[in-house]
């Protein structure tokens, strides 16, 4: 249905990129390939990254330097990509309606949003919520539905920044669930997260970021059992870096 859509987007590549806000240098000279398949999960402390890289690899964002292409291309609009952002901003209108205008921007056909409206909703447990309004709901509702309401683009990839930062175990758990759940059906999914112990649930990939920088990446099993840095181990261990 909506959750599935061809990875025509798929590699999308940095290459030697960086950028950078006045005299601060926010990545430098980062250079990473994202492929179809298990999730990529960006770690690292506050302010090493994560977020910029999301937003440059779904092409909010253009580069100081270096470049980003999708599928071999630099001019690929964003229309099979989907970012929910940290704090999500609710459309002033019911929670079936913010679904609605999702499906309306991804072309599909009028007859089709009750079930398409009904599938994502179930899926990411809001169902029975449809006719109350989506800045009504709570924080962890309305992050739930921010997924939802991605999800109804039918995007090739999804891009999650810190999608479950300040939710309980039981939203989050419904959060990681959705997340498996999209990856179940084709979707790349690239997020980020300050929770190692997430990361570990959800990860197939490990993108380690530090000082505008990668650090490390590897596959998680490879990343968590034998980190090849000191940075690496230093951040398994719980230790900050500075």
């Amino acid at each position: 249905m909506t959750m599935r859509a061809p990875g025509s987007d798929l590699p999308i590549v940095l290459d030697d990129v960086s950028v950078h806000a006045r005299a601060v240098t926010i990545l430098d000279r980062v250079s990473l390939h994202l492929a179809p398949g298990t999730p990529t999960v960006l770690i690292g402390p506050n302010g090493a990254g994560k977020t910029t890289l999301l937003r440059l690899a779904m092409g909010l964002l253009r580069p100081s330097a270096g470049r980003v292409t999708w599928g071999g291309r630099t001019d690929v609009a964003p229309t099979r990509r989907a970012f929910v952002f940290q704090k999500p901003v609710m459309l002033r209108r019911s929670v079936a309606a913010n679904i609605h205008y999702a499906l309306a921007a991804a072309g599909v056909s009028r007859r089709a949003y009750a079930d398409c409206t009904a599938e994502l909703l179930a899926l990411v447990g809001l169902d029975g919520l449809e006719k109350r309004p989506a800045r009504k709901l709570s924080g962890g509702e309305q992050q739930r539905l921010a997924l939802a309401r991605a999800l109804a683009r039918g995007p090739a990839v999804l891009f999650l920044d810190e999608p479950t930062a300040s939710l309980d175990p039981a939203a989050t758990k419904t959060v990681e669930d959705v997340v498996r759940a999209a990856h179940g059906r084709g979707i790349k999914v690239v997020m980020s997260t300050h929770d190692l112990a997430e990361a570990r649930r959800i990860a197939g990939e490990i993108v380690l970021l530090h000082r505008g920088r990668i650090v490390e990446t590897a596959a998680a099993e490879t990343f968590f059992s034998n980190p090849q840095t000191p940075e690496a181990r230093r951040f398994i261990a719980g230790e900050l870096l500075v």
